[in-house]
């Protein structure tokens, strides 16, 4: 069983690994949208899921955006 540290939530991502992450198909910033779980990169038009606290950074796994 995972334990996240007290400061975060179970499902939360650590601020600290969001400043660093970019899209790896444009590389540019990523917004977290935490209800859905997903890094969203608005120029390509994806959303990573984010699985257990971990980001899967890969545009295969990625979510199509709507335009």
């Amino acid at each position: 069983m995972s334990t996240s540290p007290p400061d975060r939530p179970a499902h939360s991502v650590d601020p600290k690994l969001l400043e660093i992450l970019v899209c790896p198909v444009t590389k540019a910033t990523l917004e977290y949208d935490a209800e859905k779980q997903e890094l969203i990169s608005r120029p390509a038009k994806l959303a990573y899921p984010i699985r257990d606290g971990i980001p899967i950074m890969l545009p295969e796994e990625a979510r199509r955006l709507e335009d």
